[in-house]
């Protein structure tokens, strides 16, 4: 079909579209199948905005499945947003180890303590007030709006833009085709229940209007479905090709000390893992520094031994592939100066899930020890 003319029938969609297409149908479902996530509260229950911000934090980047036990562990935790504003950031983030995007829980922390002492303790209800509070973006806003206090704000996720995208045919590939998603999905937004909506919205993508092989006939929206009338609902929404990831090398060292406990270091407060705990390492470039050399950079004098096979890592923009060295150092090992002293500590081995250590680094330590029993 010409691209003018799928133009035009979105167009004409969206002026016969009012804000109830779809949403009493949507809505019915809902109350059946809704999903039931602990951060949800029975219809006609008062919602805590805390939790809600705190889920949709968790869940950027994160499939359900796996934030669930964070958050969890998190509301037992710190039931309230004074608790979390008022706990050690060291914590949070040792709490947060595993459940990656670590500058998620830098900003939830501080966010937390921007509400708790510029808010009184309570987030604010409009989206721009939202948006003003750290780590909190134009989706997360729009949630907590909607959930939280019953706002029409237009809630878009990945599950949201899938919905739409086929309920249009939209063959626009994503994502360039975000803005024109977001339009068509405002239009849809009821002025009652609208927190409801948007979640039963991503139920739908998350349940039913699926990546691959979507349950058309168990779908709420089927009659109104453009892509399915054309056939066309498992191809959309289109994606522009992902670029190929750069690959990244290094050279970690593994430092146990014969009392038992294992060298760290803080990464710097800026940039990747910032603040995490780490095995110390010699710079992540694209190609690999001489091992010789490298050796002679690890942050104590040592017989150094190489862990047999590369651990290999994948962060968002590349694939880090490093090389590991074990080393076992006398209790009154000295590091050398250009470790950076100030930023290490030594741990009990023991001690290690207290520690704010991003899942690379667990990998890391398991494989340098795996044999070392």
């Amino acid at each position: 079909m010409p691209a003018l003319l799928k133009e035009r029938m979105i167009e004409q969609q969206l002026e016969l579209a009012t804000p109830l297409f779809g949403a009493e149908a949507l809505l019915a479902w809902y109350d059946c199948e809704r999903r039931d996530l602990p951060w949800r509260v029975t219809r006609g229950r008062r919602v805590d905005p805390y939790r809600v911000w705190l889920s949709e934090v968790m869940l950027q980047q994160t499939v359900v499945k796996a934030a669930v036990p964070f958050y969890e562990k998190f509301v037992k935790r710190w039931p309230t947003v004074r608790k979390l504003a008022n706990a050690q950031r060291d914590e949070i983030m040792a709490a947060w180890a595993g459940l990656g995007y670590y500058s998620r829980a830098r900003n939830m922390h501080e966010c937390a303590q921007v509400v708790s002492r510029e808010h009184n303790g309570r987030f604010p209800r409009s989206e721009e007030d939202l948006r003003k509070l750290p780590g909190i973006g134009p989706y997360t806003a729009a949630a907590i709006a909607a959930i939280a206090y019953d706002i029409p704000a237009t809630v878009v996720d990945g599950n949201v833009e899938r919905v739409i995208a086929r309920l249009f045919a939209v063959t626009d590939p994503i994502p360039p085709a975000k803005p024109k998603l977001k339009k068509l999905a405002a239009r849809l937004t009821p002025p009652t229940r609208p927190g409801d909506f948007a979640q039963a919205m991503m139920d739908l993508g998350a349940t039913v209007c699926t990546p691959k092989r979507p349950s058309c006939m168990m779908c709420p929206l089927k009659g109104e479905c453009a892509a399915r009338a054309e056939g066309i609902e498992a191809s959309l929404p289109m994606r522009l090709p992902r670029p190929i990831r750069p690959v990244r090398r290094g050279i970690a060292f593994v430092t146990l000390r014969e009392d038992g406990k294992l060298l760290l270091r803080r990464r710097p407060e800026r940039g990747l893992l910032a603040a995490m705990m780490e095995v110390p390492s010699t710079e992540w470039n694209e190609r690999l520094e001489d091992e010789d050399e490298a050796v002679r950079l690890a942050p104590v004098r040592a017989d150094w031994w190489p862990v047999p096979q590369i651990v290999t890592h994948v962060f968002t923009h590349f694939k880090l592939e490093l090389l590991v060295y074990r080393a076992v150092v006398p209790v009154e090992t000295t590091l050398n100066i250009w470790a950076d002293g100030a930023r290490c500590r030594w741990v009990q081995r023991r001690d290690l899930d207290n520690e704010a250590l991003p899942s690379l680094m667990r990998k890391l330590i398991a494989h340098a020890l795996k044999d070392a029993e």
